[in-house]
């Protein structure tokens, strides 16, 4: 079954209409009704009774996402609640790292009572826990200078407040987030090849591919770094988008 996904925005958010100061347009979207005045939705094209939200020439119409451009919001809003929950985490886990640099040695007295009661355990089930490398990147982690700790704490929260503010970038669908949000992800894409070199698990593999997809769709779709014409190629199909807009739910031929 095939959602109409215009329809279905504007039972959330509500219809767009809008009266252009063409005649030939204007006579198309607007209906006279024993109810009142009744205008084609800007979006899905139904008629809604009441006065348009706005009024001017049809070029500046406003941008309804509907179709290719809805498909793409909501792909780049996908991107944004990926890159938020990726920063949420990172941020944790740079607090985690901060409060064990301030207790440190509390924590490996701790890890070493834990051990020596599990490690009897683990032994039943012939598994040593002196050789297993995650204890022994736990370990090692000990070893650590507190200033060591710190920077790391540090970067992690530099690294979360970029994933933060490209979702924010991103929900909105602001270009600067575009922009950010290519250059931080390909940055990493090195980093991300390197670690699956070391240990390959799905989830490094999925978060490669993702972040790969992710770059090349923004990249292209978005005309990015003068690709495909660059910014102006962009904004005129925005502004004939606008146009479009009007002429379609007006049921022009253009």
């Amino acid at each position: 079954m095939k959602i109409d996904w215009d329809r279905r925005t504007c039972a959330r958010k509500g219809h767009v209409t809008y009266a252009p100061d063409d005649p030939r347009l204007r006579i198309r979207l607007h209906a006279d009704t024993a109810l009142g005045d009744v205008w084609r939705c800007l979006r899905c094209g139904d008629f809604v009774l009441g006065e348009p939200h706005g009024a001017g020439p049809a070029g500046d119409a406003p941008l309804v996402p509907r179709g290719k451009v809805l498909r793409d919001l909501f792909i780049l809003r996908f991107l944004a609640i990926e890159r938020a929950v990726r920063g949420v985490f990172i941020v944790l886990v740079a607090v985690a790292v901060w409060k064990f640099s301030n207790s440190q040695d509390a924590v490996r007295r701790l890890f070493n009572e834990y051990l020596d009661v599990l490690r009897p355990v683990f032994k039943h089930f012939h598994y040593d826990l002196d050789h297993s490398p995650v204890v022994g990147s736990i370990q090692k982690a000990f070893g650590y200078r507190h200033s060591t700790l710190l920077l790391v704490a540090a970067l992690l929260l530099a690294y979360a407040l970029i994933e933060l503010v490209e979702a924010v970038g991103l929900w909105y669908a602001k270009r600067w987030a575009e922009y950010l949000t290519v250059v931080a992800t390909a940055a990493f894409l090195p980093l991300e090849i390197y670690e699956l070199t070391e240990k390959v698990s799905y989830l490094k593999i999925a978060t490669l591919v993702l972040n790969i997809l992710a770059v090349l769709y923004i990249a292209l779709a978005k005309r990015l770094f003068g690709l495909r014409g660059g910014r102006r190629a962009f904004e005129e199909e925005r502004h004939s988008a606008s146009l479009l807009e009007v002429e379609e739910s007006a049921g022009v031929t253009v």
